[in-house]
């Protein structure tokens, strides 16, 4: 694989030939992406499902097989909310219910094509069970730290796939610091928080919804953030539509979190002073239960440089948005039920069309009303 475009930020070093490391070897930065995405529809393969119709912007090598279990092609649904049309793409619909597949799809494809047989990753349980399912798929040996507490559903979905479990006690950020204590002992951690070859899988949601919506892009579109790669992703691909000429204006992109665990939130509304106000508290929302945002400053970047903002939501109005989503025929798990609130705040001063992301099934957390 030619990774010549991927280099640490702190350093500038490129990422290495082979292995596969989650951060920089020398001065232990993060790695990411040098140059934008080049989107090119002329590039486009049509006969390629899912994902894979726009290969030409992952910046993996034509000769690499791809593993994949169909991701991508999730519908794009209008219905309304407080008074406006609205449409929510169905990210839930994927192979294992939630967004992380059209990531687990390049990351797994990368590890494969550098031939690493065994793996470790964190995951509050999406990630973990995409992972396993794109690992199984490989012929990969997985194995998943995750909170004692994540939902039972996602914990037997994971060993399902026949990935090895380790419950970690305290909060996610300790399931982290376990993770990388062992991956720092050279066990290789292909960290989805870390390592940026998912971003250009998250991006291609941008160019369906921008397909989906008639060739013309969104007005704002709306994101459950945790570690904010979807975020990321959605943002790079619209930058990519727009330096190709397909659309003239990015859309204000209005990034949501629970506001138990807030940080990205507490920076945006009172700068990083505010996070002493913030908690790294238990939530409904567990896919974004994040205390320390790998890509935290690229998150407030790209929300910045779209004209969007940051909103938090009660854990009262999760449950409400799970129940006013289920009557619109939308069965979706609590974190994606954020958006409910997220556009109840600020739906007024949205620019139209408004898109919602939802990013993972209901079937995978159910909860009481």
């Amino acid at each position: 694989m030619n990774n010549s475009h991927i280099n640490c930020t702190n350093c500038g070093r490129d990422y290495p030939a082979i292995g596969s490391p989650y951060r920089c070897v020398v001065c232990g930065g993060i790695y990411d992406f040098q140059d934008p995405i080049i989107y090119d529809s002329k590039n486009i393969d049509q006969l390629q499902p899912g994902i894979w119709k726009y290969r030409h912007t992952f910046n993996i090598d034509d000769d690499v097989s791809a593993v994949s279990l169909g991701e991508g092609d999730t519908p794009l649904i209008w219905t309304k909310f407080f008074g406006y049309d609205v449409a929510v793409k169905c990210e839930h619909l994927n192979p294992t219910g939630s967004f992380k597949d059209r990531g687990s799809s390049l990351i797994v494809t990368t590890l494969k094509s550098r031939n690493i047989k065994k793996y470790i990753e964190d995951s509050s349980g999406n990630a973990g069970a995409s992972l396993a399912a794109y690992s199984a798929r490989a012929g990969i040996n997985l194995s998943v730290f995750i909170p004692e507490n994540a939902s039972g559903i996602k914990r037997k979905q994971i060993e399902a796939y026949g990935a090895n479990l380790f419950p970690v006690k305290g909060t996610r950020s300790a399931v982290s610091d376990a993770t990388k204590k062992l991956a720092d002992s050279g066990v290789i951690y292909a960290s989805h928080a870390y390592l940026p070859f998912n971003i250009p899988g998250y991006a291609t949601v941008a160019y369906e919804i921008y397909e989906q919506m008639g060739n013309k892009p969104p007005g704002t579109v709306i994101i459950p953030v945790g570690q904010g790669g979807l975020l990321i992703g959605v943002a790079r691909g619209f930058a990519a539509l727009k330096k190709a000429g397909w659309i003239t204006k990015d859309p204000s992109i209005v990034g949501v979190q629970a506001r138990a665990c807030a940080p990205l939130w507490s920076i945006y509304m009172g700068g990083i002073d505010a996070l002493r106000f913030a908690t790294d508290g238990t939530t409904l929302a567990e896919g974004v239960r994040v205390w320390q945002p790998i890509r935290g400053d690229s998150v407030l970047k790209e929300i910045g440089s779209s004209s969007g903002k940051l909103v938090a939501v009660d854990e009262e109005d999760i449950v409400i948005g799970v129940q006013e989503f289920a009557r619109h025929g939308f069965y979706i798990e609590p974190t994606s039920a954020l958006a409910w609130s997220a556009l109840k705040q600020c739906v007024d001063d949205c620019e139209e069309p408004i898109v919602v992301i939802l990013t993972g099934s209901g079937l995978k957390q159910q909860i009481d009303y």
